[in-house]
């Protein structure tokens, strides 16, 4: 008889009772790929526990490739009522990504991309706005173990551990690890602006009156961060993101910016600049930060070209072009949000975030601690 990994069983629940708190009576969106069949089973299971109504999409990646380079730009655009009526009446989404190729995109158009994120702008800005409940997590597969340079078996043990689910009560993990977090969010409340310094790098960017969220698992899984979407005509000076990322099936790495009076003014990649300079075109908000925060998991202590996992490495921090934050209080609309990870620990070169003053993090160390 098939013996399911007790870590699958206990994501399920995490991801459920955790991070979607799923209630009675309650319609449960599950978008996946074949490949996280054992993921989404357990996760439907445990929706029907809880009294809710699961309902699982399962996308195919091969043919929205071929939507992509074969619908004409109104095809593109064009909306499905279903997405429409699941933003409707999805009380809760839960996004699995589990590509088998990751690259499946990179012949696409960026253009064209760019034109089905645009399209679906206005339909997220709405999911934003109703401030549903929703989880992103990502099931191993060899493509991704692909990217991180390890076999399967060992990107699967990576994720399990960068998800607290070696341990027997995963929730009180991320409960615990909140609290830490929140001690962060409630310094930053009154602060104006942090001064970021490292190498080809020395940033300042405003905050004052925006909130910082405190992020724990429930959105992200894995997730250790805290976050919020600066004032959109404060980001000046340089930076400069050495951890890779592959972006819609293009690798893009070492990007350099130059920001004035909140906007990008130079931008260069070492690798993928061409997707770069397409996705600073999107529209007009591509080029402001929507979104500044500070890495806090230090379970996750390497770069694997995925975003989800490497924006959360303890001791880093990150900055998204593109759309903002609502429930942070930001302005900045664009179809795009394209998070970019700044490593300021040591051995890379280390590096210091300064705020009002005061050394909040140096060399990949948090130097406030709580009590």
């Amino acid at each position: 008889m098939f013996r399911m990994d007790q870590r699958i069983i206990r994501w399920a629940k995490t991801l459920v009772g955790y991070c979607l708190a799923v209630q009675p009576g309650e319609v449960a969106l599950i978008n996946a790929t074949p490949a996280a069949e054992p993921l989404v089973a357990e996760v439907c299971r445990e929706v029907l526990r809880a009294g809710g109504h699961p309902v699982p999409m399962i996308g195919l990646p091969s043919v929205r490739e071929i939507g992509l380079r074969e619908g004409s730009d109104e095809q593109l655009a064009w909306i499905s009522p279903v997405d429409r009526a699941l933003v409707e009446h999805a009380d809760v989404r839960l996004n699995i990504m589990s590509e088998t190729n990751t690259r499946q995109y990179a012949g696409v158009d960026s253009a064209r991309l760019g034109i089905v994120s645009r399209a679906m702008r206005d339909l997220a800005r709405s999911r934003g706005e109703r401030n549903d409940r929703w989880c992103l997590t990502l099931y191993p597969t060899e493509a991704y173990a692909q990217d991180a340079e390890m076999s399967l078996n060992d990107f699967t043990e990576f994720v399990y551990e960068a998800c607290f689910l070696n341990s027997d009560d995963p929730a009180e993990r991320w409960r615990e690890l909140g609290r830490k977090q929140q001690f962060y969010s409630d310094w930053l409340r009154d602060k104006q602006e942090a001064h970021v310094v490292g190498p080809d790098t020395d940033f300042h960017v405003g905050f004052a009156g925006r909130i910082f969220r405190n992020s724990d698992g429930k959105r992200n899984f894995p997730s250790g961060e805290f976050f919020t979407s600066p004032l959109e005509d404060t980001a000046t000076g340089t930076v400069r993101f050495t951890i890779p990322s592959v972006v819609n099936g293009h690798l893009v790495q070492d990007i350099r910016l130059r920001f004035a009076g909140g906007r990008v003014v130079e931008a260069s990649a070492a690798t993928g600049d061409d997707y770069l300079q397409a996705a600073l075109e999107i529209d007009e908000g591509a080029r402001s930060l929507g979104e500044f925060a500070v890495g806090n998991n230090f379970g996750i202590q390497r770069g694997i070209r995925n975003i989800l996992f490497d924006e959360k490495i303890g001791g880093t921090i990150h900055m998204a072009l593109g759309n903002s934050y609502v429930e942070c209080g930001g302005k900045n609309v664009s179809a795009l949000h394209w998070d970019m990870i700044c490593d300021l620990r040591e051995p890379a070169g280390g590096g210091e975030v300064i705020v009002d003053g005061t050394t909040l993090l140096k060399d990949g160390r948090l130097v406030l601690q709580p009590e």
